[in-house]
């Protein structure tokens, strides 16, 4: 038997995911793939959305149409917390063997898979299935296999990776569909179509169940939001702090923030913190978070407001208040440094 594995946030499931994973079942000849929900991926920062129940039953309906090659498996929102892969290959070692299982990830997770737990491990266990993404190239040779994988290559032919465990790494090229789950998000939110990028069950379950609408619900003054944000921002030594009201203006928001950090990390700590700090005081996560691994251009979106945490030398490339000149620039103050 050929066992595929394909986990993932599933927030929502969408067009993309169903080409990838029918294209990679022809092509490997797969007897079943086990698509499998996350509970928590432990490299990003929780975002606010439907429940687990409701991504388990958009992952259901998105491949209710394509045969018992696929099947949705709740392992992983079962264990709960944050779901790390090597634990759920050994719930599946239970039932098949190494050489039969398939790890299926994109070329995005295959540059940084040195950041997943055990990933060594990973490499003796299973054999990986790298999919391409829109705008990344397959890496042809030794020189352009990521560092981590360059001692553990015995030989390579064709698109295909024999490792020193025994296992193998396998490129595929598909033809994805260029759509982000967290851009399908925003055109949810906004109310722009979507139609194109969604499997027709998983677009009447999200209708149905009123997903994807916006947490203004949860804020019942966004200047005051924004204010506490921006404290957040001050607390933590964020430089130029500013605001501004775009509500009579044309934008994707009604409240934006901006602020710079003095390096890429202290822009992603700044990030981080504030995340948190509003999960503390409002017990909500964002709607999405953008940026934050390389920290040049920190983007977290609180429906109608959004906040912009920039390493300064890039803020100043991209001068986005220039953009928002229509805006009313709110009064923001530093409460710590006034007493």
């Amino acid at each position: 038997m050929k066992i595929g594995i394909f986990g993932g946030s599933f927030n929502p499931p969408h067009n993309g995911h169903v080409n990838s994973l029918t294209t990679v079942q022809k092509k490997m000849g797969f007897d079943l793939i086990h698509i499998i929900p996350n509970s928590q991926n432990p490299l990003k920062i929780p975002m606010d959305g439907p429940s687990d129940q409701h991504r388990l039953e958009m992952a259901r309906l998105a491949f209710s149409s394509y045969g018992p090659a696929f099947a949705v498996n709740d392992t992983e929102l079962k264990r709960g917390g944050k779901s790390y892969t090597i634990d759920t290959i050994n719930e599946l070692l239970k039932k098949y063997k190494s050489n039969e299982l398939f790890l299926i990830i994109g070329a995005d997770n295959f540059e940084t898979f040195a950041q997943w737990k055990d990933y060594k491990k990973i490499l003796e266990l299973v054999n990986i299935v790298v999919t391409t993404r829109p705008g990344y190239q397959i890496p042809e040779n030794e020189t352009e296999w990521p560092a981590y994988l360059a001692n553990m290559v015995a030989e390579s032919d064709f698109g295909t990776l024999e490792l020193t465990t025994g296992r193998s790494v396998e490129f595929i090229t598909l033809n994805d569909l260029d759509i982000s789950s967290s851009e399908l998000r925003k055109k949810l939110r906004l109310g722009r179509p979507a139609e194109k990028f969604l499997p027709l069950a998983v677009e009447s379950y999200i209708k149905e169940n009123n997903l994807y609408k916006t947490t203004n619900a949860k804020i019942s003054d966004f200047k005051k939001f924004a204010n506490f944000c921006a404290q957040i921002l001050f607390d933590k030594k964020a430089i130029a702090v500013k605001g501004y009201d775009l509500e009579k203006v044309s934008s994707t928001c009604d409240i934006a923030l901006i602020a710079s950090g003095t390096s890429t990390r202290h822009t992603s700590s700044m990030a981080e913190n504030l995340v948190r700090a509003v999960k503390d005081e409002f017990n909500f996560y964002p709607l999405g978070v953008e940026g934050v691994d390389e920290g040049r251009w920190v983007v977290v979106d609180y429906g109608a407001l959004i906040v912009h945490v920039f390493y300064d030398f890039v803020r100043q490339e991209y001068r986005l208040e220039d953009l928002w000149k229509e805006g009313v620039e709110l009064k923001l103050v530093d409460q710590t440094a006034k007493t």
